[in-house]
């Protein structure tokens, strides 16, 4: 039976916040069954995160198969995301590898058209209830754990009661805030900003993303031929970019190598971003609570991870906790098994982007890897693994991959040199 011992609850879970990954932890526990009370503190269905990179990395495509979305994605124009990257050693190319040889992929998506989408499939799950105007505003505790939320509404402020509690609500988690859970902040040394255009020309229509070291840009295309761009310069670049944004921002984009040529597209949103984004690490649960997505841990938007993230961390508790949720096992043990799983996979990977957030340019390792992938095929299909979050920095910075590297640049100087 479960620790928790709530027989009484009027949900097994309930989820604050209706995005990403609170609708698909919604789907995956009710398909187990779980009774789920999924809120939402917008009352509009068709709300959606403004400031996001807009891409699900390949790390989280098995959990877009997994929720039955992938072709609900592509029959709403998710553009697969194949990249090129600059460097100052030319462009890292991942896809030119051997004739027929697919690389992993996941899918560029405007929020304002995925967030809906996920969210719809959430509310059409039986035992899903998704009750929008929905405010968390305080926990129900017992015994010292989590028993279920209050939450203000329309109507005035409700207590809901489950076994298990989720914040999936951003990095500005009112959930973790509300359960002291204890965070860790890692400045970050860049700020950003970015636009929507739309039918604007890339090569092979494929993103780009540029490393100038320590300033960096992207272009991602997204569905009905709009493309994200963004500059994520250095923080020191800050007062005499805000002085003319417009400029500023235009400027930028232009002075890029293979500069998109945002003069023969039309911008349709207007410049938004954010001159202050740390890098947030929480510890993901105590008793009777779990935290998912930004929540339990927010990166650096430079690598564009956080959406496939949010979904992988989603499946991973769905898959922790999903028979104790319902009272059919012993819950504080299953949330521990979710935290060293989200602890595992993602720790290392953070460590790495709370060190390059300091916004400095390439360490030896960094030049090593990068140099040698704009040189070679098969580093780079190794980096755009990593890239896509599918496989560990251990594995990345191998002994055997750095040697490859290492090989691969000595004979890129004896040639130059010949």
């Amino acid at each position: 039976m479960s620790s928790s011992g709530t027989g009484g609850s009027d949900y097994d879970v309930v989820i604050s916040g209706a995005s990403l990954a609170g609708s698909a932890a919604a789907i995956l526990l009710a398909r187990q069954g779980a009774r789920v009370a999924l809120l939402e503190r917008r009352s509009d269905p068709e709300a959606y995160k403004v400031l996001c990179t807009h891409s699900l990395t390949a790390c989280a495509s098995p959990v877009l198969a997994e929720l039955g979305l992938i072709p609900a994605l592509e029959k709403a124009g998710a553009v697969r995301n194949e990249g090129r990257w600059y460097t100052r050693w030319g462009w890292i190319e991942p896809w030119a590898g051997p004739a027929g040889a697919e690389l992993p992929y996941g899918y560029n998506i405007r929020r304002s058209t995925l967030d809906p989408l996920i969210r719809a499939r959430a509310a059409q799950t039986p035992g899903v209830d998704l009750l929008l105007g929905h405010r968390v505003t305080g926990l129900v505790r017992e015994a010292g754990r989590a028993h279920g939320v209050r939450a203000q509404t329309a109507e005035g402020e409700r207590e809901i009661r489950a076994r298990l509690v989720v914040g999936a609500d951003g990095k500005d988690s009112e959930v973790a805030k509300l359960a002291a859970l204890p965070v860790r902040r890692h400045d970050n040394g860049r700020f950003g900003y970015l636009a929507h255009f739309r039918n604007l020309p890339l090569r092979d229509g494929i993103s780009h993303a540029w490393f100038l070291e320590p300033d960096m840009a992207y272009a991602f295309p997204n569905d009905d031929g709009v493309t994200v761009v963004a500059v994520l310069p250095d923080k020191k670049r800050l007062p005499a970019f805000k002085e003319d944004l417009e400029g500023s921002f235009s400027a930028f984009l232009r002075a890029l190598p293979e500069a998109p040529d945002i003069d023969s597209a039309e911008r349709i949103t207007k410049i938004t971003g954010t001159v202050d984004y740390p890098l947030l690490s929480r510890k993901p649960t105590a008793p009777g609570l779990a935290l998912i997505g930004d929540a339990a841990l927010t990166a650096d938007p430079l690598w564009g991870v956080g959406c496939g993230w949010a979904l992988q961390s989603a499946s991973w508790l769905a898959r922790a906790v999903g028979p104790a949720a319902t009272g059919q096992g012993d819950l504080d043990a299953s949330l521990t098994a979710y935290a060293r799983t989200h602890r595992r996979r993602l720790r290392g990977h953070q460590y790495l982007a709370v060190d390059y957030a300091a916004s400095r340019p390439f360490n030896p390792v960094e030049r090593l890897v990068f140099s040698a992938a704009a040189r070679d095929a098969s580093v780079a299909r190794h980096m755009h693994l990593f890239a896509s979050r599918l496989i560990g920095p251990s594995r990345f910075l191998s002994p055997a991959a750095l040697a490859k590297a290492a090989v691969v640049n000595l004979k890129h100087r004896r040639a130059a040199a010949r």
